[in-house]
């Protein structure tokens, strides 16, 4: 059995879908059970309940992980006999020689420490980008044709939830990525103003990005998940990247044996949300 903690959010539910068209026993784990939409024969649990009991091998979110606390999930999974995890990393613990420097890197490369240190095999996917970081403009699109933000240069190759999804279901059910870290990226490097275009060409609008100076966009930035440290880290990271295309990871395709879907193909997806 295999259990999937945030298993209705972007990735998670894509990973719940891949292994449930492998075959799986699957059990999804989420803050409102009743609501949750799943593939059939999908059961689902409440994330506080932790019911592991069983599972042969766990898909860890940090972001539950951070709302539950890692020393509980991970006591549990070694009580009830997990013996494989597989953590929705991050790119950013390889970006600063000294961690300190980036607070998002070092979340998440202390939660790696942990989960390491249970002894179980474990497989860390690190995703760059998230396409999905474009709905921050949807207000902005719906509002008018252009997006205000900062450095309309800087570049990343972002990647769809749903690649993300099918490497880290892969890394449940297979044995080739134990003890890995792949690095995850889009099939192609675009910045700000190009997803911005990219964006308005698939719904059919003449969008446009207009650069706004740091300062205000980190007035924009801080509040929600986002602290004033991870703001400041973020705008470093994005000002580093003007004019710097992001090398494109071959992992994606390697690991899943097709290539990444590109920006333009998750905006299709997600296209009801800007319009």
């Amino acid at each position: 059995m295999f259990v999937v903690t945030g298993a209705t959010g972007n990735v998670g539910g894509y990973v719940v879908k891949e292994l449930a068209e492998a075959g799986a026993e699957v059990l999804a784990l989420t803050r409102d059970p009743e609501a949750a939409r799943l593939p059939e024969g999908v059961r689902a649990a409440r994330t506080e309940e932790l019911p592991l009991d069983g599972a042969t091998a766990l898909f860890l979110n940090p972001a539950v992980v951070w709302q539950v606390g890692s020393e509980k999930i991970l006591e549990r999974a070694k009580k009830s006999g997990v013996r494989r995890i597989v953590m929705l990393s991050s790119s950013s613990v390889l970006q600063d020689l000294d961690p300190q420097s980036n607070p998002i890197g070092v979340r998440h490369r202390a939660l790696e420490d942990e989960v390491a240190a249970t002894g179980l095999e474990w497989t860390f996917v690190r995703p760059g980008g998230f396409a999905a970081n474009a709905l921050q403009w949807v207000d902005q699109i719906k509002a008018g044709d252009v997006v205000y933000g900062p450095y309309a240069g800087a570049q990343m190759a972002l990647i769809h939830e749903a690649d993300m999804g099918a490497v880290a279901a892969r890394a449940l059910l297979a044995d080739d990525l134990v003890g890995k870290t792949p690095e995850l990226t889009g099939p192609e490097s675009l910045s700000f103003a190009d997803q911005v275009r990219t964006i308005g060409e698939v719904i059919g609008r003449p969008l446009r990005y207009e650069e706004i100076p740091p300062e205000a966009a980190r007035e924009r930035m801080v509040g929600g998940f986002l602290t004033p440290e991870m703001a400041d880290s973020l705008l470093r990271v994005f000002a580093e990247l003007v004019d710097r295309p992001q090398a494109v990871s071959p992992e994606v395709e390697r690991i899943t044996g097709r290539p990444g879907r590109t920006f333009a193909q998750w905006v299709e997806d997600r296209a009801a949300a800007f319009r």
